[in-house]
């Protein structure tokens, strides 16, 4: 049952959730190594998987609970040195379906929110905290695989609402055509959809803004060009040749897709990936045939993906410099398996934030941190083929420990003040890092 605002000490719903009452301090549960310069302070825990957050136009924080909560809605206050601690925290929005995506319309007047198959918005009431009658306005993404739809409205291109939806799957053969509208971000006109009353199918609706994306959890926008960037979830336990690659290969991703308030302009707009064709390469020893494979350039010939048969029949450089030559390469690389979960700039445009939620199936574990990219000029300042472009500023202090007794962070907002928050689905946290 959806309900509007719900108070929550009322039912008695989140009685474990500790609140920094008089900005008291709230101890991480995970022992963090955190760069000089920088803070990284627990502020509410206790939460039911957190994932995805973002502010509301009065300052308050709202946050997709994956773990059957639906969003909560935080209040936020400040100690007498200024730092930002919890007020109140209550459940607003009750529905166990919604798992990760939440964003606002610019007037702040209309929260959109996301299931594995649908897009609902609801009427919001900032001051008061408050929701309206649900309304589903997109429907039909529905699969198995990859479950969370991203959502992103552009500051700069405010009318536009893109969804980014994963694969059904490791391997998801079926993307190779966009009629598929899986692996794919897609934008649609935010005036229509309100308009309308039909709900309007994913797979035929919208336009394409980038495909051959394998599972683009993380959407964020540069506030300061309107440039649009998305980090890639690559695929697991990956072949060439009989080789066993995937402990260090294949590589995340950080991909450009262009502007979008210059949508008739914009020439990386539709462009394909490479998934589930190409990827990227983290660790260029040991892949067979690799002749000619960089750090960051893309090759195919993968187990079990289109084109493996041609592989096997012609020279494997072929199929690699098909990759490099028709398929967009990435901007920039992480290392495998890391879990790139969500990227936000600054501002100005000089620092981009990547939260790196972690590997499930790489020996040692890698991840479970904060990473800072910086940026020029709408770009990143580092070169596709540099495996230190990210400087890793929050993690765990013996990730081999990872993923139990380890902070997994997801969500990240940047408040009015600049300040960053990030939420930890695993430990169910919400913290603030200062110095960004």
């Amino acid at each position: 049952m959806i309900r509007p605002r719900i108070i929550a000490t009322a039912f008695g719903l989140f009685a474990s959730i500790a609140v920094a009452q008089n900005c008291a301090k709230i101890d991480p549960s995970a022992q963090l190594n955190v760069a000089d310069g920088y803070t990284a302070n627990a502020i509410l825990n206790g939460m039911s998987m957190p994932r995805d957050i973002v502010f509301d136009t009065a300052g308050n924080l709202l946050v997709v609970e994956q773990g059957g909560a639906g969003i909560r809605h935080i209040v936020l206050t400040e100690d007498e040195d200024g730092n930002p601690c919890v007020a109140s925290s209550a459940q607003l929005i009750d529905d166990r379906t919604l798992n990760h995506g939440i964003a606002f319309s610019q007037d702040g007047a209309t929260l959109f929110v996301s299931s594995m198959g649908d897009v609902h918005t609801y009427p919001y009431d900032a001051e008061a905290g408050a929701v309206g009658e649900r309304k589903t306005i997109i429907t039909g993404m529905r699969s198995g695989g990859h479950t969370t739809r991203t959502l992103l409205i552009p500051v700069t291109a405010p009318d536009t609402l893109l969804i980014s939806r994963g694969s059904d799957g490791n391997i998801d053969n079926t993307t190779v055509d966009t009629a598929a509208a899986k692996s794919i971000i897609k934008s649609f006109n935010i005036t229509e959809l309100l308009a309308s009353t039909d709900v309007v199918d994913y797979a035929t609706g919208g336009e394409v803004l980038g495909w051959g994306l394998r599972n683009s959890v993380g959407l964020g926008e540069d506030p300061s060009t309107g440039g649009i960037w998305s980090v890639e979830n690559s695929a697991d336990e990956i072949h060439r040749g009989g080789t066993d690659l995937h402990n260090e290969n294949p590589a995340e991703e950080l991909n450009y897709h262009g502007v979008l308030r210059d949508a008739d302009d914009n020439p990386m707009k539709g462009l394909n990936y490479g998934y589930p064709a190409c990827f990227s390469a983290w660790q260029t020893n040991g892949i067979p045939s690799g002749d000619g494979i960089t750090v960051g350039s893309q090759f195919g010939g993968v187990t079990g993906t289109p084109y493996e048969e041609v592989a096997e029949a012609v020279a494997m450089g072929e199929v690699d410099e098909f990759c490099r030559a028709e398929r967009q390469g990435p901007r920039l690389v992480f290392p495998a398996h890391t879990a790139p979960l969500d990227v936000k700039f600054r501002e100005d445009g000089t620092a981009a934030y990547v939260a790196f939620h972690g590997s499930w199936n790489r020996s040692p574990p890698d991840g479970f941190r904060l990473g800072k990219i910086d940026f020029a000029d709408g770009q990143p300042v580092a070169e596709v083929s540099d495996t230190d472009a990210v400087t890793y500023i929050v993690q765990n202090v013996d990730a081999t420990q990872c993923p139990n007794g380890c902070f997994r962070p997801v969500g990240l907002a940047f408040d009015k003040k600049g300040r960053l928050f990030m939420t930890s689905d695993y430990t169910g946290e919400l913290y603030v890092i200062g110095g960004v």
